[in-house]
């Protein structure tokens, strides 16, 4: 979940609004790769949650990465809730699930190098602790008794308004994990296209990384059960929405969507105020109840935008939303996927040509068959093995293009990060389909095995 944001004046009209994420256009060579990734924390030898608390908690794990490696405090109403350093993060989700979201990097080299150097802080804090930590995309045994909420006031907030809101919300805060990537567009046209192409194929990503097959210790009938959760949420703020592929779609209509979201809360002074279900057209006109008078500035806008949940979203950036978390090698390989569909033309241009004769049924039937079956999925007469051989083919060529070497020159490109996804490509396995193989094969149902054998 995103921190508050801060700087930005008042806002003088709608326009301004727009102007926002217009802002967040760039020249080709200024483009980045942020990578965000979420992992569940627990005890090594009980296989129970961390708590927020205590030698072997959260704040443990915090405050070593605090003391051994240089990170800087983030504080709410005294308690410790995440640590910054050199343009990254590390910050907690509501079940305290941590999270790194990562600088702004300009090759897939660098966003793993630093991948690799956080997991690794990660790892030698945790052993002094006795904890561990798992890739999954959902918690495989845990219930939600058994996990804290994190003392953050916008989870306080965003735990009662999902009580109320759809079945899954406190799930989705709790239980499940993901990991991230950011990417940037040149112009609104840039972002219109790579919108389309993120909305439309992001059931790929989940097929793809679907990795949390079981749910309150058993299998789940579901491949991704996070894609799942997020099915059924908030309907007002997740999905697909339609108007993305409509004539006329930009950042003028975007814009309109999120005034037409509710709001959770406006951030002030270290407090959240809880403006749950109200109007931001209400706060543009001082009318809204939980600061009457009062009329936002940017940085309240900016915040607001943080609370939509599709797919894919815009801010100043593009966000992909579609896949689990997973093992440690696969951090990598999402950033790598959609880079190399996304930041050459020729990839861009042979992505939206799969997807551009779909409609809205089509794309969201295959949303659906991802979560349920994964690389086996089927929908609208698209088979979903297939489509995925031919993006990876296509992301492929477009690193190629890309041509950023590393390791000093010795690698040539960035088309190593796709292996894990080739092999699946290859085998039709997503890691749910291999967790699966082992649970109903060596494991013998027993998934405690799955902390020893999947753990960080």
């Amino acid at each position: 979940m995103s921190i508050p944001q801060t700087g930005g004046g008042p806002i003088e009209s709608h326009d301004d609004l727009t102007a926002y994420l217009a802002s967040g256009c760039k020249p080709r060579d200024q483009w980045r790769i942020g990578t965000e990734h979420e992992k569940f924390g627990y005890a090594e030898d009980t296989h129970a949650p961390l708590p927020y608390d205590g030698p072997r908690s959260i704040h443990a794990m915090l405050a070593g990465l605090r003391d051994r490696f240089g990170w800087s405090p983030v504080e709410e109403n005294g308690h410790l809730i995440g640590l910054e350093k050199d343009g990254a993060n590390v910050s907690l989700e509501p079940g305290g699930q941590l999270e790194l979201s990562g600088a702004p990097l300009e090759t897939i080299h660098q966003t793993c190098d630093e991948v690799n150097d956080h997991l690794s802080e990660v790892q030698a804090v945790a052993d002094t602790i006795g904890a561990r930590f798992i890739g999954l995309g959902a918690a495989p045994e845990w219930t939600h008794e058994d996990m804290p909420l994190m003392p953050k006031g916008r989870y306080k907030l965003m735990d009662d308004y999902m009580g109320r809101v759809g079945t899954m919300g406190r799930v989705m805060m709790r239980r499940t994990c993901t990991v991230q990537v950011n990417i940037d567009f040149g112009s609104e046209a840039d972002m219109v296209k790579k919108l389309r192409v993120a909305m439309a194929l992001q059931s790929v990503a989940t097929a793809l990384f679907a990795n949390s097959p079981f749910f309150e210790g058993r299998p789940n009938g579901h491949k991704s059960w996070r894609a799942r959760v997020w099915r059924d949420l908030d309907p007002d703020r997740t999905g697909i929405p339609a108007f993305v592929f409509e004539d006329g779609f930009g950042f003028e209509r975007w814009t309109d969507y999120a005034l037409d979201t509710p709001m959770y809360f406006v951030y002030r002074d270290g407090t959240y105020i809880d403006a749950l279900g109200q109007s931001f057209r209400d706060f543009m006109r001082g009318e809204l109840p939980a600061l009457p008078g009062e009329k936002p500035t940017m940085a309240d806008w900016a915040d607001h935008l943080t609370t939509l949940f599709p797919e894919a979203r815009i801010k100043k950036y593009m966000e992909m939303r579609g896949a689990d978390g997973g093992p440690w090698r696969r951090l990598c390989a999402l950033p790598a996927f959609w880079v190399g569909l996304l930041y050459d033309d020729a990839s861009l241009d042979a992505a939206w040509e799969l997807a551009k004769g779909w409609d809205q049924e089509t794309r969201l039937a295959l949303r659906v068959a991802a979560s349920v079956d994964g690389l086996q999925a089927e929908a609208g007469g698209v088979r979903m093995h297939d489509l995925a051989r031919e993006l990876v083919a296509i992301s492929e060529a477009g690193l190629k293009a890309r041509a950023r070497p590393g390791a000093g020159g010795l690698v040539p490109d960035e088309t190593h990060f796709l292996n894990a996804l080739k092999e699946s490509v290859e085998t039709g396995k997503a890691p749910a389909d291999e967790l699966l193989d082992d649970y109903h094969g060596p494991w013998a149902g027993d998934l405690s095995r799955i902390y020893a054998e999947r753990s960080y």
